[in-house]
């Protein structure tokens, strides 16, 4: 970590009092701490370029590319017509019907007027299968994720961005790679079960279409996937989580850095969370001013450290938890983080901590020396935590959440959570429900449990992630959410039972097989259907699939007949 290192004595940090100095100190500690490698997603580009849009303005790019790349165009402002080879550049005529991929995988297709969608790269007199860039030159992009894929570039009528595209795509032809930004855990999703949707938070937070549902489960696709992290931000579960670094990491760095700082001397330490290319710039053109007790810490986006990450830091001794906004994040990444920022100031108001010690600054908003004036006015914990992690987000929570509150003065016994916020109870209305146990079935993580033979529903709150599924999956309406924090950790954990009845037993054999509830809701909606108008038929639902077959074989035996089956004839 020399280089992270280097980067920030570059950027002459003050070190004029002890704050500065311990800042030195921590520093160079977190630099020292050994990161896990994340795997590396390729790329290749031969340079196969696709240009959309109207004749002039698509001739007019071509014409400023030259011969760096090999050129088909898509004109889309004339009569349909066949391809043609004008000056060795291929152009298309039609409209687009459809365009997909990432740098190197570009998939486009043309409409035809007999309602046919062609794929161009079929068409362009080339035996390469995709297309490798894509320059769009409508005024609406036909790719409308947040954040587009690599090697995609749409200026929509901006001339500087059109310029900075021109510039850039001749040199994006050869081999890239990126990092692999995320881990993903299927056993953990709370996305779905049984074809039902709980969970879309990831879906909702990605801002380059990256995730897509797959039902029950989610899907990533690493090669639109840019790091942005808000899918680990929001991931209630820890299903999803950030490798550049992995949360074990970043924390062990924070710790260390927090440890030094301490033991130089240094007092009422910061955290200042930034990305490592616009936030860098801005903070290195601040750093003049910046508090000496402001310790910068570099992610690859602000997006990527949630309240598990700010929660410990502050466990581990930060008076405060401040993350550098900039222009360059996406608004569905900068809403997640208001949204996580939400949910984590009740937590620390539970735990007498201020509010204010986390904060989302703007960039440019005032000098340096003004981004943290509140942040001075407080003190970290007496007795910062030492605890380790090992990438499980709701274990950290839970020892982040657990050492500051036994630190506070006069901590509350609970608090009340926003909507959407990933603790809470499950409230179960007793007369409404039947324990049919359609809940615990779809439970993602085993919050809500039956009690094997035994008619009740358990709930252990601290597993619960306010998923909602349980809320889905029950066909009487019985669930409602209630978002909350309960800080007593045994109790949290202690499981506690929602609803429970006797048995009903098997009028026949005496056997236990439903709920009273249960058979007394099946008789009052069968009662009326028309196969149900005997004495006979409604006496059946009150005995267990067995006996329910046995006496209906009984009456027919005593007719004389031998009921059909199915696949079979009588005879």
């Amino acid at each position: 970590m020399t280089d992270l290192l280097d980067v920030y004595e570059d950027m002459r940090l003050a070190t004029v009092g002890n704050s500065g100095k311990a800042r030195n100190a921590a520093l160079r500690a977190g630099a020292d701490v050994e990161t896990e490698a994340t795997s590396l997603v390729g790329y290749r580009s031969a340079g196969y370029l696709l240009i959309i849009g109207g004749e002039s303005a698509a001739r007019a790019a071509a014409e400023a590319l030259g011969g760096s790349v090999h050129k088909t165009l898509l004109v889309t402002d004339a009569p349909d017509g066949a391809g043609a080879i004008d000056d060795a550049l291929v152009v298309l005529r039609g409209s687009l019907a459809g365009l997909e991929g990432h740098l190197g995988k570009f998939v486009a297709r043309m409409q035809t007027p007999n309602g046919q969608a062609l794929n161009l790269s079929e068409l362009n007199g080339t035996a390469h299968p995709y297309f490798d860039l894509v320059l769009d030159l409508q005024d609406t992009p036909a790719m409308s994720a947040e954040v587009p894929p690599f090697g995609y570039y749409a200026p929509a009528g901006n001339e500087a961005r059109l310029q900075r595209a021109l510039a850039e795509i001749p040199e994006m032809t050869g081999e890239f790679e990126k990092p692999r930004f995320f881990n993903y855990n299927p056993d953990i999703c709370a996305h779905g079960d049984s074809g039902l949707t709980g969970c879309t938070r990831c879906l909702d937070a990605c801002p380059t279409g990256a995730i897509t549902s797959l039902g029950d489960l989610v899907d990533v696709d690493p090669y639109l996937c840019q790091g942005g992290g808000s899918c680990a931000a929001a991931c209630p579960t820890g299903a999803m989580i950030y490798a550049y670094p992995g949360p074990r990491d970043q924390l062990a760095r924070i710790r260390a850095m927090l440890a030094a700082y301490r033991q130089a001397g240094g007092e009422t330490p910061v955290l200042l969370f930034h990305d490592e290319e616009q936030g860098a710039e801005l903070l290195r053109e601040a750093a003049a001013d910046l508090p000496e007790h402001v310790l910068p810490v570099r992610v690859a986006e602000i997006g990527a450290v949630g309240m598990d990450i700010w929660l410990a830091g502050m466990a581990y001794g930060a008076a405060g938890v401040v993350l550098l906004d900039t222009p360059a994040v996406a608004a569905s990444v900068r809403r997640e983080l208001e949204s996580q920022i939400s949910y984590t100031r009740p937590l620390m108001q539970g735990m007498g901590l201020e509010p204010l010690r986390l904060q989302l600054l703007p960039a440019g908003q005032g000098g340096a020396a003004e981004w943290f004036v509140t942040q001075t006015a407080y003190a970290p914990i007496g007795n910062p935590a030492a605890f380790e992690t090992f990438n499980e987000k709701r274990s950290t929570l839970r020892l982040a959440i657990d050492h500051l509150h036994q630190q506070a003065e006069a901590p509350a016994a609970e608090m009340a959570m926003p909507v959407g916020a990933p603790f809470g109870q499950v409230l179960v209305n007793g007369d409404a429900c039947t324990l049919c146990m359609s809940c615990p079935q779809v439970c993602p993580t085993r919050a809500l449990t039956d009690a094997g033979d035994k008619p009740q529903l358990n709930f252990t709150e601290d597993l619960c992630v306010q998923c909602g599924l349980c809320q889905t999956a029950c066909p009487e309406d019985a669930i409602t959410l209630q978002p909350r924090y309960l800080f007593d950790a045994e109790q949290r954990r202690r499981p506690r039972v929602l609803n429970e009845e006797e048995p009903f037993h098997c009028i026949s054999c005496g056997k236990a097989f439903a709920t009273a509830s249960v058979i007394g809701r099946m008789t009052e909606k069968l009662q009326g259907h028309h196969m149900f108008q005997s004495e006979d038929s409604l006496r059946r639902l009150k005995m267990c699939g067995d006996c329910r077959v046995t006496d209906m074989f009984a009456d027919d035996l005593k007719g004389g007949s031998v009921p059909k089956v199915y696949g079979m004839e009588s005879k």
